[in-house]
């Protein structure tokens, strides 16, 4: 497994000579006044990448009056205080804002908030009112926009309205990335800044959606300095590289492993950066975890070229080369691969071979007989097996962590007529076809290229059906 992002610190209490050492000066020292809240508790909540975690907490005392003191400094980033009433409202800290007062209604923390001692915070909620301001008016015109066509008078002046305010927003942005050119604020609002969609048009007029998409990404990260780790442990990190991944990419193994392998070339000078976008892209296409067809081929290839002894220090040699090995497993039976044959003992101790079937489809069956979704699929597997035997399609059914009298038995209970073999050493099977959830079913077509897998039984005879009309 990647090894988790995050780290637990540990506090330790130094003492010397039975003498207990002076207290340390506080680092960092947050004090809030909140009219409406009353007594309670409530947590410091900070963000990395696209995760949060319990950064402090504090008592709230019957005035709405509580204060965070810490020994150790804050790391710059994007906070919230969570009330136990589930409201909450953020701050913006740089390494310099460690000594903050804040002052605030429960009923308008917007509207109310008055900060002292950090100027991020400050420019933070000064751009929070603007967009209220607007916010509202912007909604009604999406609606007319939404529902009217654009060839009436309504539609052209509620988008003529919306391109004003919507000028007006950017151009109070600018003013203030222009008087505060260094802050902590301007660098995360640029960051967090999406491009302009261009209007391409293809030859006959019409939009050119394509070339607009991929402009668009290509433009995605323009602004985003990978120079500054302070951006980390903000929002901005967590929802780009999750719309840049699983929205402005097609979710097709192919497309996947170039955008991925791009982004991440592309950080590898940053380590902070690398090390989270090598490891939370790798995360979403682990085989247990994706939903897209073969994801784990990107996966695969995200182990393969950025998981090395050399670049991957943030774990131990090791670590690394076991999790190699793990994807080396895998990666024999990816889509588009030659299937491995298998030989191996049927229930009666002959030799069956993946290999010696003729059919011009091979649907391999990995089942476990104590595995409950193998129990259930069982039946509906052998019905299909019968429906499909005379029109080209067999089956080879592969038992796993099992016992010789258990899978005998599960195959009398069942009454499968298909071939189906069981090797308890494992030998026969090691690298070839992967499962980590049994039951899993590979298709391979008549040159015995792995053409389906990661399937349920109830969507075979769709890739039968497209697999014969090439045939």
């Amino acid at each position: 497994m990647i090894q988790k992002l995050f780290s637990i610190f540990a506090f330790v209490v130094l003492v010397t000579s039975g003498v207990q050492a002076a207290p340390a000066p506080d680092s960092t020292v947050l004090e809030v006044f909140m009219t409406g809240i009353g007594a309670g508790k409530v947590k410091l909540v900070g963000v990395f990448g696209d995760q949060n975690y319990l950064a402090d907490s504090a008592v709230v005392d019957a005035n709405g009056h509580f204060v965070i003191r810490r020994k150790s400094p804050l790391l710059a980033g994007y906070y919230y205080f969570l009330m136990q009433s589930g409201k909450n409202f953020s701050v913006l800290l740089d390494h310099n804002e460690q000594f903050v007062t804040i002052r605030t209604d429960v009923k308008d923390f917007v509207g109310t908030m008055d900060v002292k001692g950090s100027l991020n915070t400050e420019l933070l909620y000064k751009n929070f009112r603007f967009q209220s301001g607007q916010d509202a008016e912007l909604q009604q015109l999406a609606g007319v926009l939404r529902n009217s066509d654009a060839n009436l008078p309504e539609f052209k002046n509620a988008k003529a309205r919306q391109d004003v305010l919507l000028a007006d927003r950017k151009k109070h942005l600018d003013e203030t990335y222009a008087t505060y050119p260094n802050s902590f604020f301007t660098k995360f609002k640029i960051a967090g800044q999406n491009p302009e969609l261009v209007d391409f048009r293809k030859p006959n007029g019409n939009l050119d959606t394509v070339r607009q998409v991929v402009h668009y990404r290509e433009h995605f990260w323009d602004g985003f300095d990978f120079n500054d780790d302070r951006l980390l442990y903000t929002p901005v990190v967590g929802n780009k590289l999750r719309r840049y991944i699983k929205e402005l990419t097609p979710q097709q193994p192919d497309s996947i492993i170039k955008v991925a392998d791009a982004i991440i070339r592309r950080v590898m000078p940053h380590k902070s950066y690398f090390k989270f976008f090598s490891n939370w892209i790798a995360l979403q296409y682990e085989n247990t975890k994706t939903t897209v067809m073969d994801g784990e081929a990107a996966y695969v290839h995200i182990v393969k070229n950025f998981f090395t002894p050399e670049l991957a220090t943030w774990d131990k040699p090791e670590n690394i080369e076991k999790l190699r090995k793990h994807v080396g497993e895998m990666e024999a039976s990816l889509l588009g691969r030659k299937g491995p044959d298998v030989v191996a003992k049927d229930q009666y101790g002959q030799s069956k071979s993946i290999y010696e079937k003729t059919a011009p489809i091979i649907v391999v069956f990995m089942f476990s007989p104590d595995c409950e979704h193998c129990q259930k699929d069982a039946d509906q597997i052998q019905q299909i097996y019968d429906k499909w035997k005379d029109r080209g399609v067999d089956f080879y059914g592969i038992a796993v962590n099992t016992t010789d009298k258990e899978w005998k038995d599960f195959l009398v209970q069942h009454k499968f007529t298909f071939t189906n073999v069981f090797d308890p050493s494992n030998r026969a099977i090691y690298a070839k076809y992967y499962v980590d959830i049994t039951p899993e079913l590979y298709i391979l077509n008549k040159d015995r290229i792995i053409v389906g897998k990661n399937l349920h039984a109830n969507q075979l005879e769709e890739v039968f059906e497209r697999q014969l009309k090439k045939l």
